[in-house]
């Protein structure tokens, strides 16, 4: 069923280079389910929605959408949907922490705690500024420890399966060294993996699908803890340090109690962008993952379909 709007109001934000756009106003009726009921609407019926706004001509590769939504649970300031080129997202760091400086844009929420509810859980969130904002993400865990995987041309490559709202496969030293000017090879080296992930069947509990990969190094920067590499389901690059994909690698370095509760541990992205990021434990094998990030506005208007477009439905 296509959606009805021609036309779509929308704000967009990058979070430490990575970009959310945000559509405040036409998009689908999704009805007042739950969130992951929704996503199910969305995902079954408008998906023609997710793949006009996010892929060219009026979107790119890169970029994260929200579907800014009304929330089913009402202790909740916003409800919100997330998806990407290929499809769609339980949870977002990166663009939660968009979705906040946006919401602060429109007047929906002043300065201090807020809760957004997301297909996997309820997220809170401090806003301290117009552009600085943590989230309490939702409960993150490793799944595995130090899995092998045959990837062809490369040998045996291992990694730890962890949970921060996506499903991640992290590699604790990259064998490629982590510059901008290795974009390509980091790229192909991580569709690899994947893809040997894929073919070998090996996936996060409950069979769900492992669609992030994480390879991680030393910084040259004072004072930060690691530099990442992250690669996102339709097989871009994730400018900032990955919300989602810090928790992750939270859980997995308290699970090796290399980091204490409580205890900053600073990531900084392929780019040089930096989130903050701390935990405490819920049980003896969840954390509950605090991220700390910047978020700055660089675009608002209308996205427009024209009767007769041949691309009205993305690239």
């Amino acid at each position: 069923m296509p959606f009805i709007s021609d036309r779509m109001k929308f704000i967009d934000s990058h979070t430490g280079g990575e970009p959310t756009r945000v559509i405040i106003e036409g998009g689908p009726d999704l009805g007042d389910g739950d969130l992951q009921e929704r996503l199910d609407n969305l995902r079954n019926h408008h998906d023609d929605f997710r793949s006009s706004v996010i892929n060219e001509p009026r979107g790119w590769d890169a970029m994260v959408g929200a579907l800014l939504c009304e929330p089913h649970d009402k202790t909740c300031d916003a409800g919100v949907i997330f998806f990407n080129n290929v499809g769609y997202l339980g949870m977002c760091g990166h663009g939660t922490i968009g979705l906040a400086v946006t919401l602060y844009e429109m007047g929906r929420v002043g300065l201090g705690a807020l809760r957004l509810e997301t297909p996997v859980g309820v997220v809170e969130v401090e806003l301290h500024s117009a552009n600085r904002v943590s989230i309490r993400n939702v409960p993150s865990y490793r799944f595995k420890k130090n899995m092998e995987v045959q990837v062809d041309g490369l040998g045996t490559v291992y990694g730890d399966i962890a949970w921060g709202g996506n499903w991640f496969f992290l590699i604790e030293e990259s064998p490629l060294t982590l510059d901008k000017s290795n974009l390509k090879e980091l790229t192909a080296f991580c569709l690899q993996v994947r893809s040997s992930l894929e073919e070998n069947r090996i996936s996060g509990e409950g069979q769900g699908e492992i669609d992030h990969i994480e390879l991680s190094g030393p910084t040259n920067v004072a004072g930060l803890n690691s530099k990442n590499f992250v690669l996102c389901p339709g097989g871009a690059y994730d400018r900032s340090p990955c919300g989602t994909g810090t928790s992750a690698k939270l859980a997995c370095l308290a699970a090796d109690g290399k980091l204490e509760p409580g205890e900053n541990w600073s990531q900084e992205s392929i780019i040089g962008s930096v989130f903050d990021g701390s935990y405490e434990w819920i049980d003896e094998s969840r954390i509950l993952p605090t991220i700390t990030g910047s978020a700055h506005l660089y675009s608002r208007g209308e996205l427009i379909w024209q009767e007769g477009d041949p691309f009205r439905e993305g690239i």
